[in-house]
């Protein structure tokens, strides 16, 4: 029994693991291609439309979004759709394009890479989800290998500019738990859709006023460099990261957005021929190491030891009310009314043998008309006769019930049968006037 329940543990903790590491992988999906949009958008977009570029990659994604589900939020969902797309794409977009105009890219992605610390905080406040040592410890140390990654010598600071890096991450941090927090009733995609609309809404006017309306010429470039922003890097990739909040934990959701440095330097040292240094080299591997350290952090939250258990739990008592009602089967059955007997049933009279074996002593037509009635015994030649009851609410059925009483005695079949006595006729006369009344009564009472 032992062996049978570990082998059932190890299976299932198997099955969770797998179901574990492919939402982790496909999670991962959005932060590297927003990694791939470092490169797209200083290669092929126009230069210095940073908040026009975060409106076209917010924006027509999001209004894709929605018709393909065609669902809309309902009842409290617009101010929450409202919230979230503020949280998550405008207000984070906003103030990544000041990060990004008042410092050098390297300091604003070191700001930026604080917040799985700050998911881990909020998610400890608003989900009363543990804060471990073992993800602050890869926080700090995820923090500490984009610095690495992405950190150049005599990099300038600017106030301002570390205040913008850091309210992004706060309010980027903010959305992810609230999107958690928030369960949303409707389909992955319509959910996504809203985020990406309202927040395209709220950075358009933002957008126009700062860098004005689009060039008037765009070339084939700059209209493929925002057609994989809008489709890729915004409607797959949010799609996918909202796909992992909705199973995994806010703070290992955002840990997977420390591979976004991580990718934009790859793909700059392999596409742009820039230089890797081995500081940048053992940035990435901290930052990979904090990565795995703080996914595997976490155990399946049913131990798969109670999982065989189950099939032992006693099952609860039955209602006080049913048991105390005794079952169908157990209810004796009510005897039945005995039939009543037929009255042909009833057994001829010792005399009718008598009568059919015995020759009758010769007497007079009169005495022995009177002797063969006296001597009829009932018998079940006509047993048909004493089953017609009387109707009693005919009166003129009540008023011959002694007719009827009196002809429930059939004629015995052996007086009609009587042989003739030698030199004397039969006394037929005398017993055939019975006998007709008798039919004369049974064929009215039918009739």
């Amino acid at each position: 029994m032992r062996d049978l329940v570990n082998c059932l543990a190890l299976r299932y903790f198997v099955l969770v693991l797998s179901n574990r590491v492919t939402l982790i992988l496909t999670t991962a999906i959005a932060p590297a291609l927003w990694g791939s949009t470092y490169l797209v958008t200083t290669e092929l977009l126009p230069a210095g439309r940073p908040l026009l570029a975060g409106v076209i990659r917010a924006l027509p994604a999001g209004i894709l979004l929605v018709a393909l589900t065609r669902r809309l939020p309902q009842g409290i969902w617009w101010l929450r759709a409202f919230v979230l797309g503020a949280l998550n794409i405008g207000a984070f977009f906003a103030l990544l394009f000041v990060a990004a105009y008042r410092l050098p890219g390297g300091v604003a992605a070191t700001v930026g890479a604080l917040q799985p610390l700050l998911v881990a905080v909020l998610s400890a406040a608003l989900l009363s989800e543990r804060l471990t040592l073992r993800t602050t410890l890869a926080a700090i140390a995820g923090v500490a290998g984009v610095s690495l990654l992405v950190l150049r010598a005599g990099a300038r600071l600017d106030g301002w500019g570390v205040l913008a890096a850091l309210g992004g991450a706060v309010v980027m941090a903010t959305g992810v738990v609230l999107s958690k927090r928030w369960k949303s009733p409707a389909p992955l995609l319509a959910t996504t859709g809203w985020q990406l609309v309202a927040g395209g809404l709220l950075l358009l006017p933002v957008a126009l006023i700062v860098e004005g309306a689009l060039p008037a010429s765009l070339t084939i470039a700059n209209l493929a460099g925002y057609a994989y922003l809008t489709i890729i890097g915004s409607a797959v990739a949010y799609a996918l990261w909202f796909r992992g909040l909705r199973a995994l934990s806010p703070t290992d959701v955002t840990f997977l957005g420390l591979l976004s440095p991580v990718v934009a330097t790859l793909l700059g040292w392999l596409a742009l021929d820039q230089r890797l240094t081995a500081a940048q080299l053992t940035g990435a591997l901290i930052v990979l190491a904090a990565l795995i350290t703080a996914q595997l952090k976490r155990t399946p939250t049913t131990k798969p030891s109670t999982v065989p258990a189950t099939a032992a739990t006693p099952e609860p008592p039955a209602n006080p009310a049913t048991s105390a009602t005794p079952a169908t089967a157990a209810i004796p059955a009510i005897p039945a009314t005995p039939a009543i007997p037929a009255t042909a049933a009833i057994p001829a009279t010792p005399a009718t043998a008598a009568i059919a074996t015995t020759p009758t002593t010769p007497a007079s037509p009169a005495t022995s008309a009177t002797s063969a009635t006296l001597a009829i015994p009932e018998t079940s030649a006509t047993p048909a006769t004493p089953a017609i009851p009387a109707t009693p609410a005919n009166p003129a059925t009540s008023a011959t019930s002694a007719t009827s009483a009196t002809l429930a005695t059939p004629v015995s079949s052996a007086t009609l049968a009587a042989p003739d006595l030698p030199g004397r006729r039969p006394s037929v006369p005398s017993t055939q006037a019975p006998v007709r009344a008798v039919d004369d009564h049974l064929t009215s009472g039918r009739n």
